[in-house]
């Protein structure tokens, strides 16, 4: 996504009162981009739910900056929010990026009590490619302990896209040596935790079509999964419609938040 478009959303949605940055920075590992910020409810007390939440920019750009605005809006309804940054192309290859996020994720549930935050009750949610990023990490066996993992949200996420046709996912895994080894929907069980697809109808750069794989594939198996699909909704939609200027346009948001309430 243009980052024309998130310094829009940032500027225009104001800072939920309901929620504050409670630290930022934070490393992980020791590279520059292993940072990560905390988001928290204001008023909350006792361990709080978590939201691991990661974003999107085809694999090769991106800042945890860009994205106060989701931080914010997912504290303000109770959870506490993580936002990480992590190693892009040409930085690292497949699977760095997902080495990252397992190293984030297993810093969160190591340190997030510290914070407030419950460790047993941590939710993966992502856009575009971090949508799949954290369906990766949530279904492929060994990435995460997945003790401490509840459910997992995917918003506009690609998760069977093989074979590989296109500018990024060229660029990004036909070098690969396991292909089918790189597709979400190849790492289903019935162990899976809850799943929650969304996706708008209008997208043309990661089809609809992603969440409808996953989505029958993780039925077939068993796994609890809402599917949700906005007819008005492009590739970014969903991820705009979390911050205030845009919910009015799809109930991305409140979706999202009564499936958490459920699972987590």
């Amino acid at each position: 996504m243009a980052i024309s478009i998130l310094s829009v959303i940032n500027a225009l949605s104001p800072k939920e009162w309901g929620s504050r940055k409670i630290a930022r920075d934070l490393p992980y590992g020791p590279a520059a981009r292993q940072k990560l910020d905390i988001y928290a409810p204001r008023n909350a007390s006792g361990p709080m739910p978590v939201v691991f939440f990661i974003y999107g920019g085809s694999w090769m750009d991106g800042s945890r900056t860009q994205y106060d605005f989701a931080g914010r809006a997912l504290a303000a309804l109770g959870y506490v929010t993580v936002i990480a940054d992590y190693r892009v192309l040409p930085e690292v290859e497949y699977p760095g990026f997902l080495d990252d996020g397992a190293a984030a994720f297993a810093w969160v549930a190591a340190h997030i009590a510290d914070y407030g935050g419950d460790p047993s009750r941590i939710a993966l949610m992502g856009h575009s490619a971090g949508a799949y990023n954290a369906l990766m990490l949530g279904l492929a066996p060994n990435r995460i302990d997945h003790a401490h993992l509840r459910c997992m949200v995917g918003l506009s996420g690609p998760y069977d896209f093989f074979p590989f046709d296109g500018r990024i996912t060229l660029r990004t895994f036909a070098a690969v040596r396991e292909p089918l080894d790189t597709q979400p929907i190849n790492h289903v069980s019935r162990d899976a935790p809850p799943v929650f697809l969304g996706s708008g109808d209008k997208d043309t750069l990661v089809y609809p079509r992603n969440s409808v794989a996953l989505a029958k594939k993780l039925r077939e198996a068993g796994v609890p999964v809402q599917e949700v699909h906005y007819p008005t909704l492009g590739h970014p939609g969903p991820l705009m419609a979390l911050g205030v200027p845009a919910r009015r346009i799809a109930p991305v948001l409140s979706d999202v938040t009564a499936f958490l309430r459920q699972y987590l």
